[in-house]
């Protein structure tokens, strides 16, 4: 087989070596020299597909219709709603997730789901033998006869089972375990995972099959390989959640095809992942009733309105320096809050430790969270509980102030929906709606104004 003429060149200066050397002489930077090709030979074995699509064409903006890309739908409501709508043809699409938090289980339960609607799937497996992707599949009852198995880490033939099957999607589990025969480093090195992802979004793009890829992440959480990886495809979804529990989240960081700021919820069960399709229930299932530092506020995540509970503790300090920490929040964002509470409300805040917390591993960033992390901590400090029944919304400014945010509607309905009969919200968001009978929509300017409806003072 003819072999690929590569370089290598060090990822933080640019220094090229002729060969891999573990420290570049150039910065002085340590496993930052990445194999890159030079040239490619002219004849490659496998390679009919890309050699038979035809060259583009240059167009006037003005002459290009603009269609509605025909999307097809993959079985699963949350899963649609994360890519805004269902599955694009000819897209690329990247899923990332920690070992074991069922990415595998997910696009097995798709494949099966798009393949049930007449849909052929080729599904790649680099990782598993087409037993145990048996085995996993009987649990799931994920048998479709238009769902094609290949344990292949060869994407030479996997382009030649390509041709011959013409799927309408492709699945490849792991981009880091398929390499290219040409290139002499090892499968999940950088130079491996960008050319085999440029090698899949060619054959997505030209034969126009929906081609999803699964990623490692490294212990930051980042997906392993080059930062290149996500600017090269359509989408990258993260598939979050803690191991421990049975809830998974499915998050959009990057979409060409629809909104970043969706959700979707499942729950893992013993036959697969199973949709929630009323998340706010979920998260609230197991809130407290009567105890200081349990406040409920309504986020929005994407187009659809999430009550999720904050928890705060606060309690004096043994040491000098009192400790702040997050979890589902921002660290910084707690810190400003606490600050603010202290400048405008008085707290004595100094010497407190402050642990504030998200309920159902849900993570949040929004500004519309402020008022409850604020409400939740004066409530813990306090030793007052909040009214079971009600839910906070707003932005909290340096000054005190209460401001606006946005969807004030669909966060009010969802919290009438689920029992709330009272929601303190921004003053300004009381201008230009009608608020619903059966719900008290208290309008608040001010921090003070705030703790004064919520907690007496």
């Amino acid at each position: 087989m003819a072999k690929y003429k590569s370089k290598f060149v060090c990822q933080d200066c640019g220094y090229e070596s002729p060969k891999w050397m573990g420290k570049c002489p150039g910065c002085g930077q340590w496993n930052t020299m990445a194999e890159e090709v030079v040239s490619k030979p002219t004849a490659q074995v496998g390679s009919q597909i890309l050699q038979q699509s035809e060259p583009a064409i240059a167009h006037k903006i003005t002459e290009i219709n603009t269609v509605n890309e025909a999307r097809t739908h993959s079985g699963l409501v949350e899963f649609d709603r994360v890519l805004g709508g269902g599955v694009v043809k000819g897209s690329l699409v990247l899923v990332g997730g920690d070992p074991g938090i069922g990415k595998s289980t997910l696009l097995l339960q798709t494949s099966n789901s798009i393949a049930a609607r007449g849909n052929k799937v080729l599904y790649v497996s680099g990782e598993e033998s087409a037993k145990q992707i048996k085995l996993r599949a009987d649990r799931l009852e994920a048998l479709s006869d238009n769902l094609y198995i290949l344990p292949e880490t060869d994407l030479e033939r996997v382009e030649q089972h390509i041709k011959l099957l013409n799927p309408d999607f492709l699945i490849v589990d792991s981009i880091q375990t398929v390499y290219r025969p040409g290139l002499q480093s090892a499968p999940g090195s950088v130079g491996q995972v960008r050319e085999c992802t440029a090698f899949l979004l060619r054959i997505a793009k030209s034969l126009d099959i929906a081609t999803f890829i699964v990623g490692h992440v490294t212990k930051e959480g980042a997906i392993a390989g080059p930062r290149m990886l996500e600017h090269m495809v359509d989408a990258v979804l993260y598939f979050e959640g803690e191991r421990h529990h049975t809830y998974r989240i499915l998050r959009a960081v990057k979409n060409r095809f629809g909104s970043t700021n969706e959700i979707g919820i499942f729950e893992m069960r013993e036959k697969g992942l199973e949709e929630v399709h009323n998340p706010s229930e979920l998260f609230l299932s197991e809130r407290p009733h009567g105890v200081a530092g349990s406040c409920v506020i309504a986020s929005m995540e994407g187009t659809r309105p999430v009550l999720v509970e904050i928890q705060a503790l606060v309690t004096p300090s043994s040491y000098g320096n009192p400790r702040r920490m997050a979890t589902g929040l921002d660290h910084n964002r707690v810190s400003l809050i606490m600050a603010v509470l202290e400048k405008r409300m008085g707290l004595y805040l100094q010497s407190q430790d402050a642990y504030v917390n998200v309920a159902g591993g849900v993570r949040l960033d929004e500004p519309a969270v402020d008022l409850g992390i604020a409400l939740a901590l004066g409530s813990s400090f306090r030793e007052k509980a909040m009214g079971p029944t009600d839910c906070f919304i707003g932005e909290v400014g340096l000054t005190g102030e209460v401001r606006g945010v946005s969807r004030i509607e669909q966060r009010v309905r969802e919290a009438m929906k689920l029992g709330f009969t009272r929601v303190i919200v921004p003053t300004k968001n009381l201008r230009g709606w009608q608020p619903p009978a059966d719900i008290q929509v208290i309008g608040v300017e001010t921090v003070q104004e705030a703790f004064q409806v919520a907690l007496g003072g």
